[in-house]
């Protein structure tokens, strides 16, 4: 019953405070993932699995609930994010502590790493449309397009 008023504290937490517009998923994500495997690896390994839990736990959270081409920068950060939280949070209150710092750290990672892969979106950029139809030869200067004619029969 303890267990359950922290995750719902921690994930308030993380989501208020630290969830930005559009990145919420990623956020919850990586607050639930770093809180659940902070617990179930506290249980397993002691601290020193409750760290491990929380950081494989906020990856995969942070994973999951981002967008489709920013979840490797999600994971990342939801990763990291609830491991650091876990550790300084058990320095400072000890197992409750770790539980909220992975929440929050997972939280927060997981939303600033979907931000960030965002930010690497070159869907716009005319040279990336133009890449699929050039073909270069590795060593030589120049390439060709590939241009599509239709048979006519």
């Amino acid at each position: 019953m303890k267990s359950l008023k922290l995750l719902i504290l921690s994930l308030g937490l993380a989501s208020s405070g630290l969830a930005m517009a559009g990145n919420t998923e990623a956020a919850v994500g990586g607050a639930l993932g770093g809180a659940l495997g902070s617990v179930v690896g506290e249980h397993l390994g002691g601290s020193t699995g409750a760290t491990i839990g929380a950081g494989v736990g906020g990856a995969a959270g942070g994973m999951v609930g981002a967008d489709k081409r920013s979840r490797t920068e999600a994971a990342i950060g939801g990763g990291l994010g609830a491991a650091g939280g876990n550790v300084i949070g058990q320095r400072v209150g000890g197992s409750t502590g770790g539980l909220i710092g992975a929440a929050v750290g997972g939280g927060a990672g997981g939303a600033i790493g979907n931000a960030y892969g965002d930010d690497d979106d070159y869907r716009g950029d005319r040279r990336y449309r133009d890449d699929r139809r050039y073909y270069g030869h590795p060593g030589k200067a120049k390439g060709h397009y590939k241009h599509k004619h239709k048979h006519h029969r």
